[in-house]
């Protein structure tokens, strides 16, 4: 059995108003009383950062930020979000690297990277994001696309300052589809990451999360934290119901106590 403890991810990408944030936190905050084994996350629009990390205060329920700046030190940079100012409102987490910051606003491996180490200079945990599309799983490149995207960020930031990353493997074929990677495609992209990074350090593989995102529900997290390498889930649509989120957050504790 793992000793690391499942991580249960919320991204809400962008939704949410201060209303439906409140009822939404107040509803999680109450389920996940009755949970142990299993940490839960939600990560807000930045514009509700501040006012959600003062509903979940004193709770379990940690914060996390949905992207950051690529920069470590305070400049003219106009809309940019430096991570100690994430850290400064109360964030524990970051994404970094989310397909749709690949896909939609052109973010490269290597700025993924250079964000995973302002991440940590900040203080920040970052859930660092992977994923293939549908045509490179088809022309047999996964291996190769999760390697160099996980490997630029293993090149760039000093092992050492990666004891607190996360991994996410999102095929991106997966993520918003309603399609959903089998639970053996997932052990075995999970297990690819692992011993990847286990090729650098076996002990930092081994305390190393690596969460599954791509339509992840009520009904088939179970099936999907299945996996010896699974150690959670990044959701997204599910983690705008209380009811669904706390489901999953249910399976991933089963599995730790299993």
């Amino acid at each position: 059995m793992s000793s690391r403890t499942p991580l249960v991810a919320g991204n809400w990408k962008m939704h949410g108003s201060l209303m439906r944030n409140a009822q939404l936190v107040r509803d999680v905050v109450a389920g996940a009383a009755s949970l142990h084994d299993v940490e839960l996350l939600v990560c807000p629009p930045h514009v509700y950062l501040h006012s959600v990390a003062q509903l979940i205060a004193g709770n379990a329920l940690q914060l996390g930020a949905q992207n950051l700046a690529e920069y470590e030190r305070e400049g003219m940079f106009t809309g940019e979000i430096l991570g100690t100012m994430l850290a400064d409102v109360g964030c524990r987490y970051v994404i970094v690297g989310h397909s749709e910051r690949r896909s939609l606003f052109g973010e490269t491996s290597q700025m993924v990277a250079q964000k995973t180490r302002a991440a940590t200079a900040a203080g920040l945990r970052p859930i660092v994001c992977v994923g293939e599309t549908l045509a490179e799983r088809n022309e047999g490149a996964t291996e190769k696309v999760l390697k160099t995207q996980l490997g630029t960020v293993l090149d760039t930031v000093e092992l050492s300052q990666l004891r607190d990353m996360v991994v996410a493997y999102e095929p991106v074929w997966a993520i918003g589809t309603g399609q959903t990677a089998s639970p053996q495609q997932a052990q075995d992209a999970h297990a690819l990451l692992r011993g990847q990074i286990a090729a650098r350090d076996a002990k930092l593989a081994d305390s190393v999360r690596i969460l599954y995102g791509g339509s992840v529900k009520a009904d088939n997290a179970a099936t999907l934290f299945a996996g010896e390498d699974v150690d959670g889930g990044l959701i997204g649509g599910a983690s705008l119901r209380a009811a669904d989120f706390l489901a999953i957050a249910t399976a991933a504790a089963n599995k730790s106590r299993s």
